[in-house]
Order: C-alpha cells, then sequence, then structure tokens
C-alpha cells in the first residue's frame, strides 16, 4: 500500500515522489520545499520530538536532517502569509485599518514617491 503525500503548504498531492524524499524536493503548484519539518512525522505542530536530531531554527525552509521521515497528512488548512497576518495584528492593536494588498505598479509607483520625500529633491 503506497502513501498519498500532500504539500503541506497548500495541500496538493505529490505526485510521483521518489522515497527518501531529497532535500530539493518542491511542490510543482506552490514551490514549497518539502524536506522540511512540518512535513515530518517527528514534527508535533511546534517542536521536533525526535530526541537525537537537532532541528533547525526555520521548520519552513529544507533541511538536512538524518531523521527525517514524510508525514502523509502534513496539510493542516490554508497556509497564512506570516507578514499580512502580522500587519494585520499590529493595525488591530493600535486601531488603524490594515493595508490593502496593492498590485506591483502601485507599490512601485509609492516606492519612489518615498524616495523622492526621502532625498528632497523636487522632480517632476
Amino acid at each position: 500500500m503506497t502513501e498519498e503525500y500532500q504539500c503541506w503548504q497548500c495541500g496538493q498531492a505529490l505526485k510521483g515522489l521518489i522515497l527518501p524524499l531529497s532535500r530539493r524536493e518542491e511542490c510543482g503548484e506552490c514551490g514549497a520545499d518539502q524536506h522540511v519539518c512540518k512535513m515530518c512525522v517527528h514534527f508535533d505542530g511546534r517542536y521536533c520530538t525526535e530526541q537525537r536530531a537537532e532541528p533547525p531554527n526555520d521548520k519552513e525552509k529544507a533541511n538536512f536532517c538524518d531523521y527525517f521521515a514524510p508525514k502523509a497528512n502534513a496539510y493542516s488548512g490554508g497556509y497564512v502569509d506570516k507578514s499580512a497576518a502580522a500587519k494585520a495584528k499590529l493595525a488591530a492593536l493600535f486601531g488603524d485599518e490594515p493595508a490593502a494588498p496593492a498590485d506591483k505598479a502601485n507599490e512601485s509607483a509609492q516606492h519612489k514617491a518615498k524616495t523622492r520625500r526621502v532625498s528632497g529633491r523636487k522632480v517632476t
């Protein structure tokens, strides 16, 4: 019986995996590394339960752990952008409205305007 693995980040079925899982294995859908703590049977959601392993600081980046064993049910729901979540919490804390996601063209224009203000030059 073969287990069907899912990406820990997006939940996409990972087809054609060759075990043992390579450190460079990525999800074809979202590009997330798969040889990560969050994809391992020894990871309890916060810590590594394998006592001999030396857990890395970043649980979402590929690592060289010798005790890694892929977990079939690693996907636990929608992935949340940590940066956006933190900004939303800060906005709520200070009573501000969270910033709406801007498109790249608008971001570039805002960055240029901010650069002009900082440099003190008047550009027409």
